[in-house]
This record gives C-alpha cells, sequence and structure tokens, in this order.
C-alpha cells in the first residue's frame, strides 16, 4: 500500500511538469491541464461496533491534476493527507465513548463534469493507508493498542462524490460526501463479533488551480479560455482566442482575401465568393453555372452558344445558324412577316396575309383552285366525337381563306357527313355543328357568312363501306365545294 500511495505521488508530481512544458496545449475543460492544490475541513460519521454514533472532525489537503480535454468531462489522478478523529457511544461497553485518532495518505482517480460554467459535479473512487489510534474520551490511549492486540495500521478504500463552484479562474469552493471502509474491525478496539468498520465523510473547502494563466499562442487569452489555441503568432483574436472574422463567412481576416463578403453567400478557401465554373461571374449572380472553362460570358455568366450577339440567358433561339440576322431575343428576323425567316427569304418584301412557299415567294398554287373542293378528314381534324377543330385543320382552311379572298365572287357549300356509328339524329347533329365550326373559322378570317352555305348529311351519304374501320375513317369528313 505504501508503494501504491508513493507512485500516486509521483505521478502527480511529473504529469503536470511534463505538460506545463508542452509548446501547444489542447482545449478546453475548465480545469484542463491545471494542477489544483485544496484544503477541505468537515465532520466524521463512525460506523463501529458502538451502537451509537459520534459526530467528529477532520481535516484534509488535496494535490490533483487534471489531463487536457476538450469534453465536458475530466479525467483527474488525486493524492491527499487528512487527520482526524472518528468515535462512537455505547453505554454497554467500557469505555462508553471511543474516540479514535486517524491520519490517511492516499490517491485514486476521479471524474469532474461540467453542467454549466461553473459548476462541476464529480465523484472520486481511491485507496490510502491509515493510521489510527483508539483513546477514551478522556484522551487515554485504550490497552488493547498499547499491548498491540491488533494491527493499527491499514489500507482503507475511497468512495467521494462533490460538486465544485468556480468562484474565478483559480479559485473553487468544493462541497463532497464520502465513505471510508476498512478490511478490518479494530478502530473501536472491538475485534470479534461484528462488522468491518466504515465512516461517512462530509466536507467543504478551497482549491486553488495552478497554471490556469498560461497562454501557449501568446494571443493574450490564457489557454482555459481560449476556443482556438493554435492561433499563430501576431494574429488579432476576438475575446474567445478566435482569429477575428469580420465578414463572418468562416474564413478568418488574416487569411480572407475578399474580407468584405456578404453575409450568407458561400465562401471558398480565400474567403471569396465561389465562382463554381471559372468564368470570372461569382455564383450568386451567375445564371449559367456550368460554362466551359475559358469560354466568354456576359455579366450573368452566360455564353453565347450560337455567336448571334445575344447572350444564352435572353436568348430564344440559341441554335440560330451562324451569320443569321436576328431579333433582340436572338431569333431570326422575318421582316415581311410572312413566316420565312430573312436569311431563307429570296422574296422579302411580300405583302402582309399573303400565301408562300418554302422561299418565302408568293404563290397561287392553292389546292382548292385546282379541284374546287376542299376535304377535311374527321379523325384528324376534329376532336374525337366533337366539332371542335384541332390544330391540324388551320393550315388547309388558311390557305382556303386566303383563295376566297382572292375570288370575292365565288360561293362555297360546307357538307358535314359521319359514320353509321350512333343513331340517325346524332350523327345528323354532329355533322351540322362540324360543318358550322368549318364556316365559323372561314369568317373569323374575314370571309362574309353569305358566301358560305353549311348542309349536314349525317351518315345519308358514306363514301365507303361502314362495315369497315377504314371506310369509317373516310365517311367522317367535311367536304367544302365550290358552288358559282
Amino acid at each position: 500500500m505504501k508503494r501504491f500511495v508513493l507512485i500516486c505521488l509521483l505521478v502527480l508530481m511529473i504529469v503536470p511538469y511534463s505538460y506545463s512544458q508542452r509548446s501547444k496545449y489542447i482545449k478546453h475543460h475548465a480545469f484542463s491541464g491545471t494542477l489544483m492544490a485544496g484544503v477541505d475541513g468537515g465532520v466524521t460519521f463512525g460506523f463501529t461496533d458502538y451502537k451509537d454514533t459520534r459526530v467528529d472532525l477532520l481535516g484534509r489537503v488535496v494535490l490533483e491534476y487534471f489531463f487536457p480535454t476538450t469534453s465536458n468531462g475530466i479525467f483527474s489522478l488525486r493524492a491527499f493527507g487528512s487527520t482526524g478523529y472518528v468515535g462512537g457511544q455505547d453505554e454497554g461497553r467500557v469505555p462508553t465513548i471511543f474516540r479514535s485518532e486517524i491520519t490517511d495518505i492516499g490517491g485514486g482517480a476521479a471524474v469532474t463534469f461540467s453542467i454549466q460554467e461553473a459548476v462541476f459535479p464529480y465523484v472520486f473512487a481511491g485507496a490510502s493507508y491509515k493510521w489510527f489510534k483508539p483513546k477514551d474520551e478522556n484522551g487515554n490511549v485504550l490497552k488493547g493498542y498499547t499491548f498491540g492486540f491488533y494491527k493499527h495500521e491499514e489500507e482503507n478504500y475511497h468512495l467521494e462524490g462533490g460538486v465544485r463552484f468556480l468562484l474565478s479562474p483559480a479559485i473553487n469552493l468544493n462541497f463532497n460526501i464520502g465513505a471510508q471502509f476498512s478490511p478490518h474491525d479494530s478502530w473501536d478496539e472491538v475485534v470479534a463479533g461484528g462488522n468491518n468498520d466504515w465512516m461517512l465523510r462530509i466536507m467543504a473547502g478551497l482549491s486553488y488551480s495552478f497554471f490556469t494563466k498560461t497562454d501557449a499562442d501568446g494571443d493574450g487569452v490564457v489557454d482555459n479560455d481560449d476556443a482556438c489555441p493554435n492561433t499563430p503568432k501576431g494574429v488579432p483574436v476576438d475575446d474567445a482566442g478566435c482569429p477575428l472574422d469580420s465578414d463572418k463567412d468562416g474564413i478568418p481576416d488574416y487569411l480572407d482575401k475578399c474580407p468584405n463578403t456578404e453575409k450568407g453567400l458561400p465562401v471558398d478557401e480565400n474567403g471569396c465568393v465561389k465562382d463554381a465554373d471559372q468564368d470570372g461571374v461569382v455564383d450568386n449572380l451567375d445564371r449559367c453555372p456550368n460554362t466551359p472553362k475559358g469560354v466568354r460570358v456576359n455579366e450573368a455568366g452566360c455564353p453565347d452558344t450560337d455567336n448571334d450577339g445575344v447572350f444564352d440567358n435572353e436568348d430564344k433561339c440559341n441554335d440560330t445558324p451562324q451569320g443569321a440576322p436576328v431579333d433582340q431575343n436572338g431569333c431570326p428576323k422575318d421582316s415581311d412577316g410572312d413566316g420565312v425567316p430573312d436569311y431563307k427569304d429570296e422574296c422579302p418584301n411580300t405583302p402582309k396575309n399573303v400565301q408562300v412557299d418554302a422561299k418565302g415567294c408568293h404563290t397561287d398554287t392553292v389546292k382548292v383552285e385546282v379541284t374546287k373542293e376542299f376535304l377535311l378528314a374527321g379523325d384528324t381534324n376534329f376532336e374525337y366525337n366533337k366539332a371542335t377543330l384541332l390544330p391540324a385543320a388551320y393550315d388547309q382552311l388558311n390557305k382556303l381563306a386566303d383563295y376566297l379572298k382572292r375570288n370575292p365572287n365565288t360561293r362555297w357549300r360546307i357538307e358535314g357527313h359521319t359514320d353509321s356509328d350512333g343513331s340517325n339524329d346524332y350523327n345528323m347533329e354532329l355533322s351540322r355543328k362540324r360543318a358550322q365550326a368549318v364556316a365559323d373559322y372561314l369568317t373569323g378570317k374575314g370571309i362574309q357568312s353569305n358566301r358560305l352555305e353549311v348542309i349536314p348529311f349525317g351518315e345519308t351519304q358514306p363514301k365507303a363501306d361502314n362495315k369497315t374501320q377504314e371506310g369509317k375513317a373516310m365517311n367522317r369528313r367535311v367536304e367544302v365545294k365550290l358552288i358559282e
């Protein structure tokens, strides 16, 4: 046991010295890397073979080293020495009161937790080598001790719980309660027929922490308050010992090449707003963030893919052929509005509303002018089982309207036809509605309604056999025929 105590004392002397020589510190429990010396005083309650316990006095000195840590829990080694008394009273024994002088030297380990900035509960377990001398109430040494009936030196075991309150960075107020156990039964000199002796200790005291003012990185903030313990020499720091970061972008000022970054913007390792595609336009302003490297861009970070002078973020036609003149939207110009862009238009000054061919030139070659008859298939030009025109019909009807405008003295009959599916009345009404839809479209294009005659035929004039699907499809139609 003596050897154990000596080893604990030696460790407590060597470890703090070795850590005080380190040039860089680990951070940051409030007691991290400190050596604490303290004095406690309190009372004992003995639990022996004497029936009643007596309250007595105890004093203790403590030396404790706390290992460096960054967590809320910190491990420490403790050495201590104590002296005082433990006693009891029993009217059925002689003497009726005993009071043993006790002296301990020991050590152990503790774990201290941080629940607030200044409140630190802890638990401790350890052992000691104990000397004791039983006496009576008048201070006379008992005979068993004098004649050596039992050993008056022994190993004891300790458990303790307590709480420390930080009064200043170096001074702590301590409260604790502990139990000390003997492997024998001789504190009261009653060595037979009873349980092993033990006592309860309640104590309070003050302790002082050394090394709390160490400033390993020389930034003016002591290590126990320094949240950034490895700051380079000469770098300005805040109250927590961390390099200043004026624009709060996560890059300290001494490394920040863009010190006035707007709050909330993502930055690179230099503290500058990120430019992922390296086009010279930062990400938060870049409307084309994946531009290939080296491509010229505008202030929005967008290239001009088709080289028409309109950048992609405004270009509605970014596949314009090389050299084709474009409008403000980047689309090929169509100066005469005939639907043929200027770079294809061989007749650039065509009057408005004149039918042109693919080259942009006027043509009188309209199908109805040759056949005097116009056919709209029901399946491709009307919605299923409805009289609503589909966009596929517009091109043919526009050609017919153009012809009627250029031949204002002609009149036309619009005939509606259906297949044999459904009732006669239903088919007749559907054919009328479809014929009328064609008439309405033409009048909408400026054709006078008195030039158009609508006649429904329903299923009465089939062009093909209604027994086949192909025949039915041919029978579903609207025919526009020249009357005169």
